[in-house]
């Protein structure tokens, strides 16, 4: 059985990963040790320390035990979620809410237009628990949590300050935990591996325990919470759902979980023992008391299509090994190994961890929420204007097809992008800021007016050309590029009186301190506009079709960059950029306009490099986020500057933490923050490699001969 599901993976992870080149094979640098050096371990019950398996779109978080035997313990760190891209649920929609009624017209710039927008509605009543119904359905689902029941001498159920002797490690070379502790001094080892090819986890227990009869596997379905955040551990309401189990045999259960919104099935594989549904919503599986180890695996799934197959650890464990030795011998590597610069280690940790986590919980076909396939953040929906800090770097470390995947939700929420823009007026498509997978919008007075994902596309695509070239990738994405501009161009603002195309009022920067309708012209926004529709026109041509005249227009009088006193400002109606203090908290997005961007004809380095200097000397850093570390390093890194880009990476704020398992943490609320993890890959990539306009080897790392670097396989960034 593992040898069949090892050569069938190989030969798909050939298909998912390019073919090894000749240089590749030839590598310089040794690839497993760089990522192994690297493993994660753990010696307590760290509750920010909790470690992941999974393939991408299903991710399975554990305590120290390797599995989630303690979830109400870890409920306030990395939470121990299990998560896929498929499981949404909605509560019912009882009193008949029509997404109508959380819209509202403006029309910003006085043209007789009747935008209607989904924002959050202060009254009247009615429209207030409509905003609140779409805010919070449909929202995404903890499947379920499975842990050990652990039992001491006396018969009481072990607690936290039970598990001793910790020794786990987070193996990145196979994506495995290995968990080994004691109990009353009788060890336990567990072995926790990931499935690749669906959404199954299996595990491998072995201890004097298990003949005692005082360790157990539970299985326990928690009910949605319905708030911003969910941990998977609200056990109340249990009238509310229903769960059953559908079939059992001596070593097959098979589970249904029923909810207001949704149901799906949990498929159980086992060696000898029982499955009793002690409680609703919790079953225990008894091993036999014979058995000094056993396997027992656990898959989910939306429909009761599971294979016939026994499932067992040892084939987990076989898929997981060869995808993973394929995914690091695939793609980029650096080595940092004989630095002496003291940043060296720490930077290569963060960028093998962030590697693993982003292929861990970024992988599927839809943009990842923020906090990935761990718990949810914002009722477990993806932000678009993400996306990019999501899938980016896949494309610069050699690893495109990942990012593309990530496309198909463009396709599939079209039609929805183009009811949005036609519901306010304009032509082409609007991408939904904050949405389901199938593209339905959540009220939100902020994510209403951000404009900043819509060049995104633009921008993944032409990676995903740059990678594969040829006509197939121009006719694949087209109409996706092309509605973006058709957008875009319309958006801009024409202002009769100067004589140029403005972009807003009626928009919030992606610095979102900003009121809508007193913003105009956000420095990072009208460059990322004037880069975008220009490679627009570039598809045009490489397709062999006529540029857009309109977009040309648009290129041609878009306003310029912001500028005062020889420094960029935040946004043109902002002259006060650098003196308010609000003005410099959150993103200094600024930056971003030479960084993410790349260098636009408006744009003068010499006035970019000045408003660095202010920015580094001005922020309120303590009021920003993890990605905007990475965006200095980025803007820096395009200004000559390395030294100052390797200070941004490693500013000492505290959301731009990296925990002992990579994670970038925030604050209590988001104790995970995927998007930092995106970024540092990004910056890292761009200053490895450089960009289209760098001529030099290495140009974001000083050439002082503190830094030793090896790389091979990255992308330079447009």
């Amino acid at each position: 059985m593992k040898k069949k599901y090892n050569i069938i993976f190989i030969a798909l992870a050939s298909i998912i990963y390019p073919m090894l080149s000749k240089a590749q094979q030839e590598t310089k640098i040794n690839r497993e040790s760089v990522v192994r050096r690297h493993n994660v371990s753990n010696q307590a019950m760290d509750t920010l320390a909790s470690l992941t398996v999974g393939n991408g779109a299903f991710a399975y978080t554990v305590d120290a035990t390797g599995m989630q035997s303690f979830p109400i313990y870890y409920k306030n760190g990395v939470s121990l979620g299990t998560q896929s891209e498929w499981g949404w649920d909605a509560f019912p929609n009882t009193k008949s809410y029509k997404f109508e009624e959380t819209l509202k017209s403006y029309d910003f710039n006085n043209e007789g237009r009747d935008a209607k927008y989904s924002i959050q509605l202060k009254e009247p009543a009615r429209n207030v628990e409509a905003v609140n119904y779409f805010r919070e359905n449909k929202h995404r689902l903890q499947l379920g949590n499975v842990g050990l029941e652990l039992y001491l001498k006396n018969g009481q159920r072990a607690a936290v300050q039970d598990i001793q002797h910790i020794r786990q490690q987070l193996d990145l070379w196979t994506g495995i935990v290995t968990s080994e502790f004691r109990i009353e001094g009788e060890a336990v080892s567990v072995k926790t591996a990931s499935y690749q090819g669906n959404d199954r986890i299996a595990v491998h227990v072995a201890s004097p325990l298990i003949a005692q009869k005082r360790l157990k596997i539970f299985i326990h379905y928690p009910y949605p919470s319905g708030k911003f955040l969910d941990e998977g551990t609200n056990y109340d309401q249990a009238d509310n759902h229903k769960t059953t189990i559908v079939t059992q045999s001596a070593n097959v259960t098979l589970i249904n979980h029923q909810l207001q919104g949704t149901d799906y099935f949990t498929k159980l594989d086992y060696s000898q023992g029982t499955i009793k549904n002690t409680d609703p919503h919790y079953f225990v599986y008894q091993p036999a008391a014979g058995l000094k180890e056993f396997d027992f695996s656990f898959a989910f799934a939306p429909k009761n299509k599971f294979d016939n197959e026994a499932h067992n650890y040892l084939d987990a464990a076989g898929e997981s090994t060869a995808f993973w030795k394929h995914f690091w011998e695939s793609g980029a590597a650096v080595d940092f190994a004989g630095s002496t610069d003291p940043r060296a280690n720490e930077l290569e940790r963060r960028v093998v961890l962030s590697q693993y986590l982003t292929k861990v919980q970024c992988g599927g076909s839809n943009p990842p929420q923020e906090t990935g396939l761990t718990f949810n953040s914002w009722y477990g929906k993806p932000h678009t204007e993400m996306h990019w800090w999501h899938a980016v770097h896949f494309a610069l470390w050699g690893r495109a097809d990942i990012m593309e995947k990530t496309l198909d939700y463009y396709f599939r929420t079209f039609e929805k992008a183009r009811e949005l823009a036609k519901r306010q007026g304009y032509q082409g498509v609007r991408w939904v800021k904050m949405s389901d997978n199938e593209g339905n919008e959540s009220p939100s007075s902020v994510a209403a007016f951000l404009v900043w994902q819509q060049p995104h596309i633009i921008y993944m695509t032409e990676l995903a050309y740059r990678d594969k070239k040829g006509l197939a990738v121009l006719e694949k994405y087209k109409d996706l590029v092309f509605a973006t501009a058709d957008f875009m161009a319309d958006f801009a603002h024409y202002d009769q009186a100067t004589g140029r195309y403005n972009v807003g009022k009626g928009v919030i920067p992606a610095q979102e301190v900003f009121k809508a309708s007193e913003t105009m012209n956000p420095t990072y926004e009208v460059a990322y506009w004037d880069w975008a529709l220009r490679i627009a026109q570039q598809w045009k041509e490489r397709l062999g079709e006529p540029r857009v005249k309109k977009w040309d227009e648009v290129i041609e009088k878009l306003a310029p960059l912001p500028s005062k006193d020889k420094v960029y400002l935040a946004t043109e109606t902002a002259p006060d950029s650098y003196t308010y203090d609000r003005w410099m908290t959150d993103h200094p997005a600024v930056l971003g306009a030479l960084g993410m961007v790349p260098e636009s004809p408006k744009l003068n380095k010499d006035i970019m490099k000045n408003t660095l200097d202010v920015v580094l000397k001005k922020w309120h850093w303590e009021k920003t986020w993890g990605w905007d570390f990475p965006m200095t390093a980025m803007n820096a890194a395009r200004l000559n500057l390395p030294n100052k880009a390797l200070d941004a990476l490693f500013m000492n704020i505290q959301t731009n933490t990296y925990l002992k398992n990579g994670h970038n943490y925030q604050d209590g609320r988001l104790r995970i923050y995927l998007p930092g993890n995106g970024g540092v890959l990004t910056a890292v990539a761009m200053m490895l490699e450089g960009w289209d306009a760098s001529n030099s080897d290495l140009p974001g790392f000083p050439k002082d001969g503190s830094w030793v670097i090896k790389k091979e396989g990255f992308k330079k960034m447009p």
